[in-house]
Formats: C-alpha cells, sequence, structure tokens
C-alpha cells in the first residue's frame, strides 16, 4: 500500500523552559544596566576639563568623572575638584600634594618633597622636572590643601597663589569631588599616587569599575535573552523542514 504519514512532536518543553529564561535574563539585565547607571549618578558628578594643565593624565576636553565626597576625606596625590572664588569662578581641578600640617617646597633634585620627603611622580610629563620653578617652603594650615597641576610649567596652581593670604592653599570644604576616572576618551580610572604613599594612607578608589562591570553585564543578558526566541524559532523552523515527513 502507498501511504503517506506525518510524525507529530508534542510540545518543546525545552522551548518553553528556555523562553522563560530569557525573560529572566532579559528583567535581571535591565536591572543591573539601569542599577549601574542609577549608581553611577548618585555617587558622581561628570566634568569637562578646559585646560591642559592635568596633562597627561587628564587632557584638555577630556570628559571625567569625580566621586562626590567631603573634604575632610581628600587624601595626599587625589585629584580633586574644587571652586575657590579667588582662582576662579568656575570648578577647578588640580592634584592634592599636601594637606594641613605639611611642609612642601620645591625642588631638591628636581623633585617636589613634602615633609622632606623626595615624591616619586610618575604621572608628571615625561621628561619634566616636578616644577617650573623653585618655590621655598611652605606649611599648610590646618584644614587646607596645596595644589599642583601636572604639567607644572602651565598650571595656575597654588604656586600662582603664594602671596595670598592662604599661601596659595584651598580650604578642603572646597572641595566638591574626586576625580576616580576619565571616560572620555575611555582611559579608565587613574592610577594610585604610590609616591605619596609613606607619609600616610592614600584614599581607596570609588566603584567606577563595578558600576561598568554592572553596565555591561546588564546589556549582555538584555542583549542574549532578547536574542534567544528569534534564534530558537529559526533553529525549530530548520528542524522541521528537514523532518517533518515520512514515506
Amino acid at each position: 500500500m502507498g501511504g503517506e504519514s506525518t510524525t507529530r512532536t508534542a510540545p518543546d518543553a525545552g522551548g518553553r523552559t528556555g523562553q522563560v529564561l530569557s525573560g529572566v535574563a532579559v528583567a535581571l539585565g535591565l536591572v543591573l544596566f539601569l542599577g549601574g547607571f542609577g549608581w553611577a549618578a548618585v555617587v558622581y558628578r561628570p566634568y569637562t576639563v578646559p585646560t591642559s594643565s592635568m596633562a597627561p593624565t587628564i587632557g584638555v576636553g577630556d570628559r571625567v568623572l569625580a566621586e562626590r565626597v567631603d573634604g575632610g576625606d581628600v587624601r595626599r596625590g587625589d585629584v580633586v575638584v574644587f571652586k575657590d572664588a579667588t582662582w576662579a569662578d568656575a570648578p577647578v581641578l588640580k592634584r592634592v600634594v599636601a594637606v594641613g600640617g605639611d611642609t612642601v617646597a620645591c625642588c631638591t633634585d628636581g623633585r617636589l618633597t613634602v615633609n622632606g620627603k623626595q615624591i616619586d611622580e610618575p604621572y608628571l610629563p615625561p621628561g619634566e622636572a616636578a616644577e617650573a620653578a623653585d618655590f621655598p617652603e611652605v606649611t599648610v594650615p590646618e584644614g587646607r590643601l596645596f595644589l599642583l597641576g601636572d604639567e607644572r610649567h602651565g598650571s595656575l596652581d597654588s604656586t600662582a597663589h603664594l602671596t595670598d593670604a592662604a599661601s596659595g592653599t584651598v580650604a578642603r570644604d572646597a572641595v566638591t569631588g574626586r576625580v576616580d576616572a576619565v571616560v572620555w576618551p575611555m582611559d579608565g580610572t587613574l592610577e594610585r599616587a604610590d609616591g605619596f604613599a609613606a607619609l600616610g594612607p592614600l584614599s581607596d578608589p570609588g566603584p567606577f569599575r563595578m558600576i561598568v562591570f554592572l553596565a555591561v553585564g546588564g546589556a549582555v543578558l538584555v542583549l542574549g535573552g532578547a536574542a534567544y526566541g528569534p534564534v530558537a524559532k529559526r533553529l525549530g523552523a530548520r528542524g522541521g523542514a528537514g523532518g517533518a515527513r515520512v514515506g
């Protein structure tokens, strides 16, 4: 007898499970992705750097994220954002090289000294001395900071304000943020200023890397979960076309 029969398969339980898992992946991915950006919005403030005074660490036009910190949390070596009317009407970005009670001077063998210790500053432009010109020893008043730009030859920093009443220092409470990362171009987190480690504890890095991990991981889950349906449908169609009939 010549006949034709077709095979019928029960609904694919594995397919239903895959759909559930893909939905979970998308939902979890959205939570991680949006949570990462929400966390960043709470912790950080973005700034665009208008000058080259912090080159090569931070170039002109770079976009940075500054962690919102209290001035009391600032440590030597931190790159901070502050606002002081005697310096400028806009936020200023410089590196803290000395804190209240420190003595700072330049230069000894071409290097900055803090509390009599020569500071290794690998972030300075290659081949450049620590300062364009020597400056006499300054004792930083309690509650204040002494700040320099990494591009010492062109930076209007504490050395340009030595004749001010505060000897070029800035109040701790003038600080509004500590720069944690350069996000455009994507240079990542700033290197720790280990040259100051012998003088006291350094600041811990902010949560930038964890935030990036959450955002990227969330995006991967969303894209992977969303792609499951079309991929599974295409694979199912190919399987059905290849083995639906038996003669």
